[in-house]
């Protein structure tokens, strides 16, 4: 849970689930691209989100990223045996979308990408890329995504679709070890 001035935000993840979601943010094609995060990464996902949405949607897409993060990194655990890297290529119509990630104990993002428009439905495009690097801070894992293409909702709909697809690869476990030579992650 994580309950600020701005906002009140409870999310559960199951990275062993089979992709169902319930997901209410009060930013409607924002639900709908966490709910098609959950589909393709095959991770159960709930998330009830209340903010000051009447402000914008600033707060609430930053403090769904900060939490989905905090919640991976306590589901993920010390990641013995997990893949730990892992990429994405994801085509959407005229989109393409490639993200790479790397379940390493880091916090890094590399964001490529521009959007036409400022808004997607109720979403700010600008806060596509606050999202991941939300994410990516409070789950302490890189993230390096990039799309191309000319339809902004197919370009997000496919950042998201290969962001689970790279992520849930990554946390598949695979032997019985730390997968670095530090020995930590």
């Amino acid at each position: 849970m994580r309950k600020t001035s701005e906002t009140d935000v409870k999310i559960s993840l199951n990275l062993d689930g089979n992709g169902r979601s319930d997901v209410s943010t009060g930013i409607e094609f924002f639900d709908h691209m966490l709910n098609s995060f959950a589909r393709h990464s095959f991770f159960d996902l709930e998330v009830k989100a209340e903010g000051d949405t009447g402000v914008d949607d600033h707060h609430t897409v930053e403090d769904v990223g900060i939490l989905l993060g905090d919640v991976f990194k306590e589901a993920i655990g010390d990641k013995r045996g997990i893949k730990r890297m892992s990429h994405a290529i994801v085509p959407m119509d005229d989109a393409l979308a490639t993200v790479a990630v790397d379940v390493s104990g880091r916090s890094y993002s590399v964001m490529n990408f521009k959007f036409k428009k400022s808004k997607v439905g109720d979403l700010s495009t600008e806060n596509v890329e606050h999202f991941f690097e939300s994410f990516a801070n409070s789950a302490r894992i890189n993230i390096n995504a990039r799309v191309e293409g000319e339809n902004d909702h197919h370009q997000i709909e496919a950042l998201f679709k290969a962001f689970a697809r790279a992520l849930s690869d990554a946390s598949r476990v695979e032997h019985d070890t730390i997968p670095s030579t530090k020995g930590v992650l």
